[in-house]
């Protein structure tokens, strides 16, 4: 593993010294803090790192949130641990880190695998979450095509993105990479719904987003959204997280991210 000093970096982003880790429930995590401000927890999608899912808008939310961006067990610089990745373990996993930062209560924002886990923490962890903002993530299989599941029966490394595999590489070696995928692939095979009720039992008010061309279904998002009984909802143009500029689909010129950027303030500073 590289030194605190070495983190990844993206064109979009300019990276300080703000890398840190902690003992966590087993694992050694990595964190990073921006800004300043109410706390918003930023978890990023299955197979990335903090600045693949959110080096475009990372800038943008620290000027007015303290940013505690979180790389969950195995991803990134953050150590494995020898049982399997859950959304549950990360969900203990955040709200442990967060108690051992002394922040009561902040804002989850997830992304994709990141949004499950974001759902996970309202349903365990309750007295942590201000509000949820669960992007391009969903709490039933039947919110996405038939072929995403099939391909978890003989899952190939050849599928997982370059980009990803290219980011990841900066950071630890291959043979970590081939447990991330694999560790990943499997915790998505294994995939169970998360039942209505528990949906409903999600008190803090909650902002779902998808994009109009995402991989969970619209349809999907909406049905989320009125199930939870402070559910909000935002259709946005563009593909699995393209909205507010994951590496995968970013849009080099777009204006999308900023106009996201504002959607989400909007929502986490209302009553």
């Amino acid at each position: 593993m590289l030194s605190i000093l070495a983190i990844i970096s993206l064109p979009v982003i300019a990276q300080a010294q703000v890398g840190h880790f902690a003992n966590v429930n087993g694992i050694r995590m990595y964190y990073e803090i921006h800004g300043s401000g109410s706390p918003l927890v930023l978890l990023h999608g299955g197979g990335s790192t903090i600045h693949t899912s959110f080096g475009r808008i990372l800038p943008d939310l620290a000027k007015t949130h303290q940013v505690i961006a979180i790389e969950l067990q195995a991803h990134g610089h953050t150590a494995d641990r020898n049982a399997p990745v859950t959304f549950e373990q990360d969900a203990a996993d955040v709200a442990e880190l967060l108690q051992q930062l002394h922040i009561r209560r902040a804002d989850i924002f997830g992304f994709s695998n990141g949004g499950q886990t974001a759902l996970e923490i309202g349903i365990k962890h309750p007295g942590i979450v201000n509000k949820l903002v669960v992007a391009s993530a969903f709490y039933k299989r039947d919110a996405v095509p038939a072929w995403f599941w099939k391909g978890f029966d003989d899952p190939k490394f050849s599928d997982m993105p370059q980009v990803y595999k290219d980011e990841y590489l900066k950071i630890k070696d291959q043979a970590a990479l081939m447990n991330m995928f694999q560790k990943d692939a499997q915790r998505m095979k294994n995939f169970k719904d998360w039942t209505d009720e528990e949906i409903r039992s999600i008190q803090a008010p909650t902002l779902v987003v998808i994009g109009d061309q995402d991989l969970p279904l619209p349809e999907h998002a909406a049905a989320m959204a009125r199930l939870l009984p402070h559910g909000r909802l935002a259709i946005l143009p563009g593909r699995h997280g393209e909205y507010f500029g994951e590496v995968l689909f970013a849009q080099k010129n777009s204006k999308e991210p900023e106009a996201f950027v504002e959607i989400l303030n909007e929502f986490l500073a209302s009553h």
